[in-house]
């Protein structure tokens, strides 16, 4: 089942009852840590959006040929080798199973949320991770392909099955523009569009949704109204249990390059790119941070106490 364009599937996105059984899309809810209620169908069922398990990378020249400047994609460093993720092809798959070497990731990217999260697997889970078809706050549940357990991605943490509570670790990865990452990374290989998998990628199945205040799905906590706009993009940051959100508006109108600042009691430096408009935070030391970059309603979803970056005056 192919995941057709957004305005073809409008029923499709409208929340879905959850079955009276603990089950659903063949996952067996039982004992669930967060609501089984609120555990709710996207549309597409189990792997109806297909991971890609084998993926092919191609020159940056090669990719100019298909990717526009302003194009996001997510970028991932890890020793040599540097490489981009287009959403483009993410908006379709929304899962990566990859390699650096001997280690093995995932990328993964919620386009409902507007997040892209990539997580360094231990050996066990080398297996890699598919699309449940689940949502739980309106961001997708990955499973593991060795017990099923599913995963919310923003939490990074098993919600059901034998990995129960278990968190993944999550690496630095830095969503932005093409035109950025090809000038600071100007080696970095590109995930191929020869998924195999029949997708129009030069389409965005999300064209719209991220000026409309629509959110399609319920959530637990709501972001009050404090002139934010739903899908305002922020960076998200949890140090020692205290969760900070930086909205781009206002790193835009503070218009500083960088500046320190403190989370949970842990220095960072919080980073902005005037040209590209985009953000990513370091540690004190300058090492890249796994910061979360996505929409703030979604973010408050799953951190509702997070603190609200202010400029000073």
């Amino acid at each position: 089942m192919s995941w057709r364009p957004l305005a073809a599937v409008s029923l499709l996105l409208l929340p879905v009852a959850a079955s009276a059984e603990p089950e659903l899309n063949g996952f067996d809810l039982e004992g669930a840590s967060v609501p089984i209620d609120e555990i709710l169908p996207g549309g597409p069922p189990r792997d109806g959006i297909p991971a890609i398990d084998k993926p092919g990378f191609e020159a940056p020249e090669d990719a100019d040929a298909w990717l526009r400047p302003d194009d996001y994609v997510i970028g991932v460093v890890r020793g040599d080798i540097r490489r981009a993720y287009p959403l483009r092809i993410l908006n379709w798959h929304e899962v990566v199973n990859d390699r650096y070497e001997d280690e093995a990731i995932v990328v993964t990217y919620c386009p409902l949320c507007g997040t892209g999260i990539v997580f360094a697997l231990p050996e066990p889970e080398a297996g890699g991770f598919g699309v449940s078809g689940l949502l739980y706050n309106s961001d997708v549940l990955l499973y593991d392909r060795q017990t099923e357990s599913l995963w919310s991605q923003i939490l990074g943490r098993a919600v059901t099955g034998k990995r129960l509570g278990e968190e993944l670790v999550a690496i630095p990865a830095r969503q932005t523009t093409w035109e950025q990452w090809r000038r600071l990374h100007p080696t970095t290989e590109v995930l191929s569009r020869a998924t195999g998998a029949q997708r129009n990628y030069d389409h965005d199945p999300y064209a719209g949704y991220a000026d409309s205040d629509s959110v399609f799905f319920p959530l637990r906590h709501r972001p009050p109204a404090d002139g934010l706009h739903p899908k305002e993009r922020v960076l998200g940051l949890v140090f020692e249990g205290e969760a900070k959100a930086y909205p781009f508006s206002r790193l835009a109108a503070y218009n500083q390059s960088q500046f320190s600042d403190a989370v949970g009691g842990v220095d960072i430096v919080i980073h902005w790119d005037t040209m590209s408009g985009m953000a990513w935070a370091t540690d004190a030391a300058g090492a890249e941070l796994a910061a979360v970059d996505g929409y703030w309603f979604a973010w408050h979803a799953f951190h509702p106490g997070t603190e609200l970056f202010d400029p000073p005056d």
